[in-house]
């Protein structure tokens, strides 16, 4: 085996959790069960790794099969990474059957065409998702087992999650071997990233249960109280204040826990409305601005404003409307005739 391939698999096995490590080398099956029962995995992971690369030479791995142990470990601990959410279109509304050795085949032999050092890895799970792994090379040099970009892309869905290798250069390569593998016109980015592959997937896929309120709040309306029911009165509004947030918070974000977005940005372009005498604008041009959102938790963050005193309720449709942003992303963008990449509040 190639002294390359044991370092790699030994620095695969050192980023598992110990209590992690032999269940995820039953599920990549290149070790027999009683090649791992030769292992103590109760030692320090230095020398449980050095134990696994050692049985991997017994049975000559080559970096295919050990990159097959590093998309188990991804597809276990996606959070490691930062996933971007692209869309492709078709020109017709037209729906074909989905072939995955044809997807193969189209996938290699057209990233393989712009580059010939490239390592490819499939692997398909229950959920319909195919995960690729890609490691770069360059006209010159082996493929980078360390740099390596991450796809998973739903058969019969037009949405692709990629976490991109620091090779940025390369993405362009990758996106149009996914288009012309999955039988598509065009991609683009979505401006929706987040190191939660899930909380992504169940706002493109339409999984969670946030609304969106149309309702406008009216004011408390003043009334002549008795000076000896103030006290009383003024906790009973209170309380009514508090539900009336509660409710309306309900009503904007749902009963459920909130997908987690951790970065989000759109365009705003509204009309600039001052006093003629001010002469601040001389021409009636709109005013435009890029809106960046950055939190640990997006939604969530969004979502306890109004019940912290933070905001009123409900919020503004600009704060809760960023995952039906996403979503109508593209319709959006024709309306508009808006370049690709920006979300655009009417």
């Amino acid at each position: 085996m190639d002294e390359t391939v044991a370092e790699y698999i030994r620095r695969t096995v050192l980023k598992i959790p110990r209590d992690e490590i032999k269940p995820m080398l039953q599920k990549w099956g290149f070790l027999s069960e009683a090649q791992l029962e030769t292992v103590n995995f109760h030692q320090i992971k230095e020398n449980i790794s050095q134990d696994v690369v050692q049985l991997c030479e017994e049975n000559s791995t080559d970096i295919k099969q050990a990159a097959v142990l590093d998309i188990i470990y991804n597809n276990i601990y996606p959070n490691k990474r930062i996933w971007s959410v692209y869309q492709m279109s078709k020109t017709g509304e037209e729906t074909e059957y989905f072939d995955l050795t044809d997807f193969k085949k189209k996938f290699k032999r057209r990233l393989r065409s712009a580059l010939k050092n490239v390592t490819i890895n499939f692997r398909e799970y229950e959920d319909n998702a195919i995960w690729i792994r890609i490691a770069w090379g360059t006209p010159y040099k082996k493929p980078n087992q360390y740099k390596t970009s991450y796809v998973v892309y739903h058969s019969q869905t037009p949405y692709v999650f990629i976490s991109a290798s620091v090779l940025r250069s390369n993405l362009p390569l990758l996106c149009q071997a996914l288009v012309v593998a999955s039988n598509y016109h065009d991609i683009h980015e979505m401006e929706l990233r987040s190191h939660s592959l899930n909380s992504l997937k169940d706002i493109v896929f339409k999984r969670y249960s946030q609304n969106f309120q149309t309702y406008c709040p009216r004011p408390l309306t003043e009334r002549n109280v008795a000076p000896e029911t103030v006290d009383l009165r003024i906790i009973q509004e209170n309380r009514n204040e508090k539900e009336r947030i509660r409710r309306l918070n309900q009503q904007v974000f749902g009963d459920g826990p909130q997908p987690k977005i951790e970065f989000a940005q759109y365009k705003l372009e509204t009309m600039f409305k001052s006093d003629p005498k001010m002469h601040v604008l001389d021409k009636k041009e709109p005013f435009r601005c890029l809106v960046k959102f950055s939190s640990p938790h997006l939604l969530e963050s969004l979502k306890s404003l109004a019940p912290a005193g933070m905001a009123d309720a409900p919020l503004s449709p600009l704060l809760t409307c960023i995952p039906q942003k996403a979503r109508n992303y593209f319709k959006i963008r024709e309306k508009k005739g808006l370049l690709p990449g920006s979300f655009v509040s009417p």
